[in-house]
């Protein structure tokens, strides 16, 4: 009679606290990537709105910068909670990466790419390389500490002048390139995320996957194109 050896196989102990235990759960952390994926998705598309405002001139980006500096302690509770749900999508990306490997140790002769795409196998590494790029934006837009002349500019009404700002900044090449890059990689990741959200959150079906897949792609692109859009043009002097 033989005795079957022992399982190898990690066993998990879960929470007594039902958000914790949901969050250790792999359906729960999928959830919580989805869920954060979206704020920031959201995100994303308002920001977008603001700094598009920079065409219509020094007087208007400058008063919605205003606007929103004036909301004061609004504000950094707003941008606490959008940098601690990077910080946990970030956080949740990995732990899943991590258990599916374990979940599938061996590797095959002819690996199963053909029904993934390339922002699919890069959503990891995208992720990380954009995280860098928002920490610099955040230290050269936000807190102003890669050019002493930031704290200086102020416009004929004493605002802050965040329209010679995004100037000054971008007029330098390698950083509207790195710009650029960062931006290329944030829309290779939203061209899946998006579509990953939907169906994570249970709201798509066989019917509307391709819309949604083109869909999520096209508004990827199209947000792309808007953010390239100031760096490009500040460069080829068109704004000034």
């Amino acid at each position: 009679m033989s005795v079957a050896s022992p399982s190898t196989a990690p066993v998990r102990v879960f929470s007594k606290n039902p958000f914790i235990a949901f969050y250790q759960s792999s359906i729960g952390k999928k959830y919580v990537v989805a869920v954060t994926a979206l704020i920031l998705i959201l995100y994303v598309l308002g920001h977008l709105a603001g700094n598009l405002q920079i065409f219509i001139g020094p007087d208007r980006i400058n008063a919605y910068a205003k606007l929103l500096h004036d909301l004061g302690p609004i504000l950094w509770v707003v941008r606490i909670f959008l940098l601690a749900a990077f910080v946990i999508h970030i956080v949740a990306t990995i732990q899943l990466a991590h258990e599916n490997r374990l979940a599938k140790p061996q590797k095959y002769a002819v690996p199963g790419y053909q029904r993934s795409s390339t922002a699919a196998r890069t959503m990891l590494v995208s992720g990380v390389i954009v995280f860098c790029f928002v920490v610099y934006h955040l230290l050269q837009f936000t807190f102003e500490v890669t050019d002493p002349r930031y704290h200086q500019l102020r416009d004929s009404l004493g605002r802050h002048d965040v329209y010679r700002m995004l100037i000054l900044g971008f007029r330098h090449p390698l950083i509207s390139l790195f710009y650029i890059v960062g931006l290329f990689l944030l829309t290779n990741h939203l061209s899946h995320g998006l579509a990953s959200v939907v169906q994570t959150l249970g709201i798509n079906n066989r019917k509307t996957a391709n819309f949604v897949a083109s869909g999520g792609q096209t508004l990827a692109w199209v947000v792309f194109a808007g953010y390239v859009s100031i760096p490009v043009t500040i460069l080829l002097g068109i704004i000034k």
